[in-house]
């Protein structure tokens, strides 16, 4: 199974790795994994006074915080993973790559809102649920 692993650093990521980690079946030899960050856009006036180099640069500095770890994770549960980084609208760019990927799967972690907070505040998560056609795991 080709799984698409979409983090972001934060502590949502952390137990959706380790909810992993406790789980054999989806940390087994037999799924192929790509871990996916997505940087959101700088406003364009701001990226446009710092100048196209600094600007990739804080891209990649950026998407590598969020990526070594969770490279790191994975090879201490020996699971060979590829690592890509994107820019644009986080959940967009998430459901896009998931869909245009081939990816059986795609697991995520969450913050758990309420109904009540998603309706006024809406979450990366929901937007994913609704915008992508392959199945997601939310880990909460």
């Amino acid at each position: 199974m080709r799984i698409l692993l979409a983090v972001d650093g934060s502590p949502y990521t952390q137990k959706m790795l380790d909810y992993l980690a406790t789980h054999a079946e989806w940390l087994g030899a037999s799924h192929s994994y790509t871990a996916l960050t997505v940087q959101s856009l700088l406003p364009p006036r701001a990226a446009k006074a710092l100048g196209k180099e600094l600007v990739n640069d804080y891209y990649a500095e950026e998407a590598q915080k969020v990526l070594n770890p969770v490279h790191q994770f994975l090879d201490q549960h020996k699971v060979n993973a590829q690592c890509e980084s994107k820019v644009g609208h986080i959940a967009e760019t998430i459901a896009e790559t998931a869909d245009g990927g081939g990816y059986d799967l795609l697991i995520m972690g969450t913050r758990g809102h309420g109904a009540l907070a998603k309706l006024v505040m809406g979450s990366v998560a929901t937007q994913v649920l609704a915008q992508s056609k392959v199945p997601v795991l939310l880990i909460r």
